[in-house]
């Protein structure tokens, strides 16, 4: 069968190379085109155009290549109906996807039209469950919640297939054996235990956490080393700013090995809270915002959920503390994680609870079963 899919970020190219792989393993006749990244080229087939060349995100940066993304748009929306698929896979990037979505449905509505990682309406833009439910035939969701949210309140039926966070940490658990001293040696650490900070995927989330962050632990020094999780693409002198003469290290490229070796973490939200959680690292979740009263009006306004890291959310309750806007303040977050720390009142508790969040989550195997499904709907028709 041939497979068209669309992923329009770096964790998007990830997830659906890995979708790639199991379904040529069960249909060995695939072919594959695609919008994406250079994992998804890695599995064969026709990579159209890279999501780089269309990946902007906050308001400047869209308005200012607004002509780019609408040209990418239509050559996508045409390439679509041009190579006429089997199915269209959408891969989160909900914003692209669901206007691709609508137009296929229009223009080709002989095209089936997965979606694979469910656009996040639960918290934000619950409208689009109108362009999910008149243009994708299934959906193929990665977060056990959002199975009751879409049957419940929206009377519109979804598989969960297995969370690919569970698959991808128990392949480098697989592939790394713990051995703390050998990671400490390579790193030029010292034998204290580490405490991890995780402080964001992008700059304005780091300006707004890691300083708070540090100030936090400073006082834990003395028995804790302190290292810094480097994200992607933000340079070591961006976060010099930061850590300036402080003894905090940052460690690029290392965040699962930075877990795997750690006592406890500061996190902000997102799916390093998750990570966190399947590693077994008492957390606190700590989203500083420059702006939080801007937050509060939009989070009564248009958000629908209780807690914002995925944890909570999986867990249906509080199992990890949120810092977020005005609480999150260096002596609140160090107390909590002081909680969570060897001897805490609070870790052997929120580890316990970690066993009921892996539970939910399921086992490794979210690509296999995703692929298994879509193909047995696709054989069915």
């Amino acid at each position: 069968m041939r497979y068209y899919l669309i992923a329009g970020e770096a964790s998007g190219d990830l997830h659906a190379a890995h979708l790639m792989h199991a379904l040529r393993q069960q249909d060995a006749a695939a072919e594959f085109r695609f919008i994406g990244g250079n994992l998804m080229a890695e599995q064969g087939g026709k990579l159209v155009r890279h999501y780089q060349s269309l990946a902007y995100m906050g308001f400047v940066p869209v308005v200012t290549h607004l002509p780019t993304i609408l040209r990418g748009m239509r050559e996508c929306r045409k390439d679509v109906v041009t190579w006429n698929p089997d199915v269209l896979i959408l891969v989160d990037y909900p914003g692209f996807n669901l206007s691709i979505a609508q137009y296929v449905r229009k223009h080709a509505p002989g095209i089936k039209i997965f979606y694979y990682i469910s656009p996040k309406i639960w918290a934000w833009k619950e409208r689009r469950i109108r362009q999910i439910r008149s243009a994708v035939d299934r959906v193929y969701s990665i977060l056990p919640f959002e199975v009751d949210y879409f049957r419940n309140r929206h009377q519109y039926d979804i598989d969960y297939v297995g969370n690919p966070t569970v698959d991808e940490i128990r392949q480098y658990q697989e592939a790394h054996e713990a051995k703390t001293d050998d990671f400490i040696e390579e790193n030029g650490l010292d034998s204290r235990p580490l405490i991890a900070l995780l402080a964001g995927s992008r700059k304005q989330e780091i300006r707004d956490n890691l300083r708070r962050m540090i100030e936090a632990v400073a006082p834990l020094t003395d028995k804790y080393q302190i290292v810094v999780a480097g994200a992607p693409g933000i340079t070591k002198e961006f976060y010099a700013e930061y850590t300036g003469e402080t003894p905090v290290r940052v460690l690029h490229g290392q965040t699962y090995a930075i877990l795997q070796h750690s006592t406890a973490a500061l996190v902000t939200s997102g799916t390093a809270t998750l990570e966190t959680a399947i590693f077994r690292v008492p957390q606190v979740v700590c989203y500083y915002l420059s702006m939080y009263w801007f937050y509060r009006i939009l989070r009564r306004l248009f958000m629908k959920i209780p807690f914002i890291s995925l944890v909570n959310l999986i867990a249906s309750r509080e199992v990890v503390t949120e810092l977020v806007g005005d609480d999150m303040s260096a002596s609140r977050a160090r107390s909590e994680l002081e909680s969570i720390l060897p001897g805490g009142e609070r870790r052997e508790t929120m580890l316990r609870d970690y066993d009921e969040v892996a539970r939910r989550l399921g086992e490794p195997g979210a690509p296999q079963r995703a692929a298994r499904l879509m193909i047995a709907r696709l054989k069915s028709v």
